[in-house]
């Protein structure tokens, strides 16, 4: 399988990395300690949408970009070595777009799917909740019916891009076994939402949503009574590839700074990069960050054909996020106790990585996928 970039992504790459590093990076420098307020997540979602950051997932006919996944993957990578925690905000949003698109009635689209490819409306998917994670069956949301309106009670966890947005896409039991997926608009219908602190990748946000008696039109249903827990899942393949492309992002970084800083550091007389046991980290760092980029490459690749790709994407996620952690890990030795110190930015990427490992199945979640899809056993209960 040949994964070299074509022609036509090598372009769009080179004008995507001169504007990502020109002007998305001054824009996050003040935020890397607290999340991107309202306005500024607009704002950089506006820049990034004419690149099909954002918008690339929704097909032309639905006024984005029509990007593959693959080719989506890359730019979203190439973001990420800048700024993952705007990969981040542009990825959770761009889900939220496709499940609109994908489920949503026509007068849905028209009123909402304009704004959200534009960066003007912030999306979200709020589907974890407080001591459920993994196991969404247990979710305790409810919406329940009441005339022409659903009414959602309940309250979510772990929200990625909560407190900058502007509609949730809210998956809320409506049986006993039923699960649906309803579209909430934050100044319409309300909800509240609460920011977490968090060990790294603190300019995107993450938080707690609560829904309290919210009402919403029964059109605000996104697809039909019941199927919420099953497009659920099907997103889960394209988030572990997305978080992946976070990691792979994150990793390119620590390795770039950790040569560089090689090459100008001088101990006994000669550049520190001239040292075997030097040497070593840095090959052990790029052999891991090329193996994780041939894996995610693949599982977009899939993706991009169609294909459903659930080992592969599990595979993907619980390998490079992993390796994303020892890579940075070793970005640090190479700098020794500067790499400790905020003056140097591998202690953030360290923390940056160490997040990854949790979201969209943990590394142990998306072993017991492998597992299963190995045997046909299912370790889950």
């Amino acid at each position: 399988m040949d994964f070299e970039p074509t022609e036509e992504q090598r372009m769009a790459l080179d004008g995507w990395r001169r504007f990502v590093e020109n002007e998305i990076a001054p824009m996050v420098l003040p935020f890397r300690d607290h999340a991107f307020s309202p306005d500024v997540a607009h704002q950089l979602l506006s820049m990034m949408a004419p690149y099909g950051v954002g918008s690339g997932w929704v097909p032309e006919e639905g006024g984005g970009t029509g990007y593959d996944f693959l080719t989506s993957g890359l730019l979203f990578e190439e973001l990420a070595r800048v700024s993952p925690d705007a990969a981040g905000l542009a990825w959770v949003a761009e889900g939220a777009a496709l499940k609109l698109y994908t489920n949503g009635s026509a007068a849905l689209r028209d009123r909402y799917l304009p704004g959200m490819l534009s960066g003007e409306i912030i999306g979200c998917s709020a589907i974890s909740e407080p001591g459920i994670g993994s196991s969404v069956r247990e979710m305790r949301t409810r919406a329940t019916r009441d005339g022409n309106y659903f009414r959602i009670s309940g309250e979510k966890m772990w929200t990625s891009n909560a407190s900058v947005a502007d509609i949730a896409i809210v998956v809320a039991r409506t049986g006993e076994q039923e699960f649906s997926m309803f579209l909430v608009d934050r100044r319409e219908h309300g909800f509240e939402t609460r920011e977490i602190e968090k060990l790294g990748l603190n300019g995107w946000s993450m938080g707690q949503m609560v829904f309290d008696d919210v009402v919403v039109p029964a059109e605000n249903l996104l697809g039909t009574l019941g199927a919420g827990l099953r497009e659920t899942m099907k997103g889960f393949d394209r988030s572990r590839c997305f978080v992946s492309t976070l990691a792979l992002g994150i990793a390119q970084a620590s390795l770039d700074n950790a040569v560089s800083y090689a090459g100008e550091r001088t101990q006994f007389g000669k550049p520190i990069a001239g040292h075997q046991l030097v040497q070593g980290l840095l090959a052990e760092m790029v052999s891991e960050l090329d193996a994780s980029r041939l894996l995610v490459y693949r599982a977009l690749s899939m993706m991009s054909q169609g294909k459903r790709c659930e080992m592969e994407a599990a595979i993907a996620k619980s390998f490079t996020t992993e390796a994303a952690q020892r890579i940075t890990s070793k970005a640090i030795q190479v700098h020794g106790a500067f790499g400790l110190t905020r003056e140097f930015p591998v202690e953030r990427h360290f923390r940056n990585a160490r997040m990854l490992t949790i979201p969209d199945g943990t590394t142990q979640i998306n072993q017991l996928i492998i597992g299963r899809k190995l045997t046909g056993m299912d370790a889950f209960h």
